[in-house]
């Protein structure tokens, strides 16, 4: 075996465009997508073999940075779910390194360990395909008390800030939030589909952080026009010396922390010169073995990268407020998220309950979708299992009215296009064709059992090359779009009593025929079900921070 892992096997990207203008680099985002699909004949590009025993490090350290250790305080933080959702009602925290260790306790940080026999591993706030955690936060501070001007990283596993660099900035206080991605973690795994996960986490972490932010009654802001490049430099990503012995981190976003309710002066960049600054830390070697290397994530990653252009138009939907009554601790919901390995495939749901649920993800000026300051461009497709006074069958929820007309012309023409009995008058969810589909999503879902047992099963379809024709970036945003919403259908589902899962491998084409779709107006990014877990007792929960605690 030691011979094997020494090895490294290439997989080359042939027949993909290798000059950097932005028609190449959309050829090149249309190949990886088409490339790394599963098929009912083969599955993407992936590794032969894995040696569980040999699994990355979950945890980025950098050697010799100085750390600042964070309080745990979730359990005394009072904000109710409900609250969350209602603008104004949880009255903004002060700025300072308590309530910045509950923004990452609650987002990026561990929820819980797991033990079963001899084996050990670390849960999170935030979840990740394969609980590999490929998505590293970092913080950029300027004047705020207790904190050193500068830019740190967030250590989940030792809840602490390492200081990469220390930098005399302005006065004003200000956080800033980035958020990376270490493409080895997932593709140790996965292999060429890891770039797709990277993305989806990072939605996820954007989700995460978000509800974390409202728990503490701030807001976030994505901060728009600022090229890769810039971020790959605030952050030091840039500083191959670095990461001479460790894998690379590419630079995904930037968020800017905004506590004053009444704040109007936002989107302003950090006011530092990297450049300048003194950096600290090495980063650790996260796999000192790896046994396959997969050119095509280094050219899809090239191609997507942004140089800062400004987003497009946002369409506002006109939804009424949302009323979510929860007294349920936030807190409690987002540190129990699982995600769900077993459903009991008996169990029914109520379709009021199914319709609140859905009503979730519509995109209104609350959290989390006040962050997302976009189209919404991703429109699940529901397999509907056992919702009680709802027909089994497929349902489809456009988040737009433009896309519902879009649809209606490309999908299937002899869907129904219904609206099912009782179901509120502003929620746009339309049955498409009444029929058992439990052995259908179990197909589509790579054969997981899970797809078909649990109360409901979805797809998410997203406006795909007319939106990217001109900004190949987006592509990494689509899958954005998608991670959200999942980390909404997470965080819903356990509010509710309820679990979910999202899931990465389906066979893409399959779906889309099912649904009548050909060419790439639409692609499927992500997969998701919800359902009443079983849960194995064997398996041991034990405390997330046992040492601070």
């Amino acid at each position: 075996m030691d011979s094997q892992r020494v090895q490294r096997i290439e997989h080359r990207s042939e027949g993909l465009a290798i000059d950097n203008t932005p028609a190449s680099d959309l050829a090149r985002t249309l190949a990886y997508h088409e490339r790394t699909k599963h098929r009912l004949e083969r599955y993407a590009a992936g590794p032969d073999t894995l040696d569980w025993s040999s699994q990355p490090d979950p945890f980025r350290r950098f050697a010799g940075a100085p750390r600042v250790t964070l309080p745990l305080a979730a359990d005394r933080l009072a904000s109710s779910y409900g609250a969350l959702h209602e603008p104004g009602r949880v009255a903004p925290q002060a700025l300072g390194l308590e309530s910045i260790g509950l923004l990452f306790e609650l987002s990026l940080g561990l929820s819980a360990w797991k033990e079963y026999g001899p084996d050990r591993w670390a849960l999170r706030c935030n979840p990740s395909s394969g609980n590999l955690h490929p998505t590293e936060g970092y913080l950029i501070s300027q004047a705020i008390a207790g904190l050193q001007d500068g830019v740190y990283h967030y250590l989940s596993c030792d809840h602490v800030l390492e200081q990469r660099c220390r930098s005399e900035l302005e006065t004003r206080p200000r956080l800033f939030i980035g958020l990376s991605s270490v493409h080895w973690r997932e593709a140790w795994k996965y292999g060429e589909r890891a770039f797709r996960y990277c993305q989806l986490d990072t939605g996820h972490a954007l989700g995460a952080l978000r509800y974390a932010a409202a728990a503490l009654g701030w807001r976030l802001h994505l901060l728009e026009g600022v090229s890769f490049r810039q971020l790959q430099s605030w952050l030091g990503l840039d500083r191959s010396e670095d990461f001479s012995a460790g894998e690379h981190e590419e630079a995904e976003l930037l968020l800017e922390v905004i506590t004053d309710p009444l704040a109007t002066q936002v989107g302003e960049t950090p006011d530092f010169d990297p450049q300048s600054a003194i950096w600290r830390g090495k980063a650790n070697r996260l796999d000192p073995h790896p046994m396959y290397h997969w050119p095509v994530i280094d050219e899809v990653a090239a191609a997507t990268r942004t140089p800062g252009e400004k987003g497009e138009p946002v369409m506002i939907e006109d939804y009424p407020p949302r009323v979510r009554p929860s007294s349920l601790q936030a807190s409690a919901i987002i540190r129990q998220r699982r995600s769900a390995q077993r459903f009991d495939g008996r169990s029914q749901l109520n379709r009021q309950d199914f319709f609140h649920l859905l009503d979730a993800l519509l995109p209104r000026p609350v959290p989390p979708w006040d962050v997302w300051r976009f189209s919404p461009r991703l429109h699940p497709v529901f397999f509907v299992h056992r919702v009680d006074g709802l027909a089994p069958g497929l349902y489809i929820l456009p988040r737009s009215a433009n896309a519902k007309e879009r649809l209606r012309e490309l999908l299937r023409g002899t869907f129904n296009w219904s609206k099912p009995q009782d179901c509120p008058d502003h929620l746009p969810l339309f049955q498409l064709a009444a029929a058992g589909c439990g052995q259908l999503a179990r197909t589509i879902s790579c054969h997981q059992a899970i797809a078909a047992d649990g109360l409901f099963a979805l797809g998410m379809l997203a406006e795909f090359e007319d939106t990217l024709t001109t900004a190949p970036w987006r592509y990494r945003q689509r899958y954005w779009e998608a991670g959200l919403l999942g980390q909404v259908l997470y965080l819903e589902a356990e509010a509710a009593g309820l679990r979910g899962t999202g899931i990465g491998c389906y066979f893409d084409d399959v779906f889309h025929e099912l649904l009548g779709l050909s060419g790439n107006a639409f692609q499927s990014l992500y997969h998701f079900t919800v359902g009443v877990p079983l849960t194995d007792s064997r398996i041991l929960t034990l405390p997330a921070y046992p040492q601070q605690q």
